[in-house]
């Protein structure tokens, strides 16, 4: 497994920080919310290139210039397979390689003609043989030509300044990076501890969940009555409870009806015997103002006048007959009491107690049952326990920490070294550069003093000093290129070679995966093996388990179960089978069995109720009660009758008759206070009576059929589906205590194949690897590359000058 991983990591010694993919997640089964507490690293998955980031496309395009053919996966293949055999085709790594040989070749050439051009050019400067000679007299187009070699010479410098630059940042680019290597170790080190460290601790947390999910299987079984029983009565309450509630609303009318029929018939007693009373006091005062008519004075004009008009209106002192000819409801009252007799409210409250009491029973019936269910959950646990303490992953882990501890300490012992080397690789670049940048002053130097000291009108046996010191600043620029620059070149050349094919045949496959590709190649790193790392891991070279798979499964950090495939050699779904832990729970669960009697009405209750249809209420002759209410208890309204016979009396003379009257008048009064006004209440008592028995009895047959009609689909529902009912609110009940443990499951083989140890800080640390010890190194020579070319092509631009016959006074010998 070590030998695995360590390939891993010499592998991404070839890669490119830039090029990592962005982790992606995958989801865990939806129970609950079940999820590993997340794992802090130190290291940054990606990193960016910064300020010099157009320099690696800079040497990206220079590349492709160069090297513009596709990665050659097929002639790779082919190299490492003949390498084996010792023939390797050479003529395809040449076609390949062309654009860099082609470039060597140029170097080459600049290495070998630039210090030959440079020892003649000094073998005849030192024998007076160099340089142009004076002319009094200038071309016509010598302005021009010394304008455009002057302009020309300055664009060249601009660009080898510009390359300068480039090589100076480069050239610290590489001494930061190998600064913050041990950093950037130490942080990846740390980092892939830290994934040691918290694999036992993840798979504790995932044992932990197990007592999570327990307790809230628990929590269930210990609430059947409101799971279960609740369950079973939601699905009942639609089809009984309305029917009960128009039982109990029939049982409140029930009584209404009573209350209203006894006041009725009390107060159709009242009437009678207060009509009876106010016809026997109108009688008497009739016969009092009869006698009273019958004095001397009423024959007398003009109170014979008063007395006949008195003695007309007495046919209006009369009572109502009718009142006492209204028929009494004994019939209806005795009825609706008969009916009272069963205690229609009671039971209706017996059934909706009946069933409000189902998760009361359902927690009784189910006692034995619970307890053999928490027994089999308690058993689980103990066997996945047993599961995870023999996962291989914390033996792989611990050969990996092996590993990991040799590979720091060999760092840590290397790291001083390879900063030492990088101290002498950054102090020979700015040494180059400070030389290059000397160099490029010079020609500067050289041009400002020709521009500066430049007189058309002078000879060259008068021109000034500035002019001359000009040309020997670009004589010594020339002289140092010559001496020093292909040295240089010498040094582009070997870097360029290496760092080209490395950045083609390495960095930039490895970013597209192709060289994944090439290295997953069946039998190609052994002949023997169809896929090396399945061949290496498992000795089971035929499954496919590749270098490009475990790379992306860590960039999208996946466990290490699932990245390697070790279900291979220890597969957890053998022991971590749903169906078979799920069956002990399923099986005591099918014991769970419930029986409910639901008790609705019954034939008391139901005959009450039929009873109550043919009382009589729904017959009652109501018009004639509520005609009765609206008529005067007398034949005229007595208080009125008493103020104008009081008046009439008061139009007599002085005398016994006309006090006989008043004191009849008085008498009226008192009968209207005392007869007609309880008279009038008990009408308006009779009335509402009447009122609420018209209303409960308007439809009444109706209804009470149509209760009935109700009971009777709710008492086939209860009969017929209360089995159906209960067995599938079991189902649903047995459905989701196992669901608690199938998505447990799940979630365990989920998070150690997917999860549990994690192996992005394996991706992590190839990709950092590459930021530190390999790109860094191949910008410097490319930046460098193209300076040199264009410092070669300056040189030589400047020295045709002498070909036209225009004097240069660098060129020119100091005899002459």
């Amino acid at each position: 497994m070590a030998l695995v991983l360590g390939s891993l990591l010499l592998l991404g010694l070839c890669g490119n920080s830039f090029s990592g993919e962005q982790p992606s997640s995958t989801d865990a089964p939806k129970a609950w919310n079940y999820e590993l507490p997340a794992t802090n690293y130190e290291t940054q998955d990606s990193h960016t290139a910064g300020p010099i980031g157009i320099l690696f496309e800079l040497v990206h395009i220079f590349l492709y210039v160069v090297q513009p053919r596709d990665f050659p996966e097929d002639t790779l293949r082919k190299v490492i397979q003949k390498a084996r055999e010792s023939k390797i085709d050479y003529d395809k790594i040449i076609y390949y390689e062309a654009g860099i040989i082609l470039c060597s070749v140029l170097g080459l050439l600049f290495i070998i003609l630039m210090p030959l051009v440079g020892y003649f050019f000094c073998m005849c400067r030192c024998c007076n043989k160099c340089g142009g000679e004076m002319h009094q007299r200038q071309k016509e187009n010598g302005l021009f030509l010394r304008k455009c070699f002057a302009i020309s010479l300055l664009v060249i410098c601009i660009i080898i300044s510009i390359g300068i630059f480039c090589g100076f940042v480069a050239n610290h680019q590489v001494r930061t990076r190998i600064k913050r290597s041990r950093k950037l170790a130490d942080s990846n080190f740390k980092d892939l501890r830290t994934l040691l460290n918290e694999t036992p601790e993840q798979i504790k947390y995932i044992l932990a969940q197990y007592n999570t999910t327990k307790d809230k299987a628990f929590s269930d079984l210990n609430s059947i009555n409101s799971v279960l029983g609740g369950g079973i009565l939601d699905r009942l309450r639609p089809n009984i409870i309305p029917v009960l509630d128009e039982i109990k609303s029939m049982a409140t009318a029930i009584k209404e009806t009573k209350e209203a029929l006894e006041t009725m018939n009390s107060t159709l007693k009242s009437l009678h015997q207060q009509s009876t009373q106010l016809s026997s006091s109108l009688t008497s005062v009739k016969t009092s103002l009869r006698a009273s008519l019958n004095d001397p004075l009423c024959s007398v004009r003009p109170s014979s006048e008063t007395c006949n008009s008195i003695r007309l209106s007495l046919s209006q002192l009369n009572s109502n007959p009718e009142l006492r000819q209204l028929p009494p409801v004994d019939a209806e009252l005795d009825k609706v009491n008969n009916v009272l007799r069963t205690d229609l409210d009671g039971l209706v409250q017996q059934g909706y107690q009946s069933l409000n009491d189902i998760p009361d029973r359902v927690q009784s019936q189910t006692k034995t049952v619970i307890a053999g269910i928490k027994k089999v959950l308690n058993s689980i646990g103990s066997d996945i326990d047993n599961v995870t303490q023999h996962l291989p992953i914390q033996d792989i882990l611990s050969e990996f920490s092996v590993y990991v501890n040799n590979t720091e300490s060999y760092i840590h012992r290397n790291l001083p070294t390879l900063e030492e080397y990088d101290s002498y690789w950054w102090l020979g670049g700015l040494v180059i550069c400070s030389l290059l940048t000397l160099i490029v002053i010079f020609y500067y130097l050289g041009l400002l003093c020709g521009v500066c000291g430049y007189d058309r009108h002078a000879t060259p046996t008068t021109r000034g000093c500035v002019s001359n010191t000009g040309g020997v600043f670009l004589m010594v620029g020339v002289g140092l290129s010559f001496l020093f620059c292909w040295i240089l070149m010498i040094i582009v050349v070997l870097t360029f070679v290496f760092g080209a094919n490395v950045e083609k045949l390495i960095c930039e496959p490895y970013t597209s995966k192709e060289l994944f590709r090439v290295l997953d190649t069946p039998y190609l790193l052994n002949e023997d093996w169809e896929y090396y790392l399945s061949g290496k891991l498992f000795n089971k070279s035929e499954m496919k388990l590749t270098f490009q798979q475990v790379y992306s499964d860590c960039k999208k950090n996946r466990g290490t179960y699932g990245t390697l495939h070790l279900e291979n050699s220890f597969d957890i779904s053998d022991y971590l089978n749903i169906n078979e832990h799920t069956a002990s729970i399923s099986s005591e669960l099918e014991s769970l069995k419930v029986n409910l009697n639901i008790f609705l009405l019954g034939a008391a209750g139901r005959k009450s109720l039929q009873d109550f249809a043919a009382c009589g209420i729904d017959r009652m002759s109501y018009d004639t009660y509520l005609a009765q209410t609206g008529k005067s208890p007398a034949g005229v309204n007595l208080l009125s009758f008493a103020y104008d016979l009081e008046a009439k009396a008061n139009s007599l003379p002085p005398g016994n008759l006309r006090n006989s009257l008043k004191r009849d008048a008085q008498t009226i009064k008192t009968i209207h206070q005392q007869r007609v006004l309880p008279i009038e209440q008990s009408l308006s008592t009779l009335y509402q009576s009447v009122k609420i028995l018209q209303r409960t009895g308007n439809g009444l047959l109706e209804r009470v059929n149509r209760i009935l009609a109700s009971l009777d689909f709710a008492q086939n529902f209860i009969t017929n589906n209360i089995s159906s009912v209960i067995i599938e609110e079991t189902k649903k009940y047995r459905k989701t205590i196992i669901g608690y443990f199938e998505h447990y499951l799940q979630w365990i083989e989920f998070s150690i194949r997917e999860k549990v140890a994690s192996c992005k800080p394996v991706a992590t640390a190839l990709d950092t690897a590459v930021d530190v010890f390999l790109c860094s190194y191949i910008i410097d020579p490319l930046v460098e590359t193209i300076p040199m070319k264009n410092m070669e092509n300056g040189n030589n631009g400047y020295h045709k000058d002498h070909l036209y016959g225009i004097h240069n006074p660098v060129m020119t010998s100091p005899s002459h």
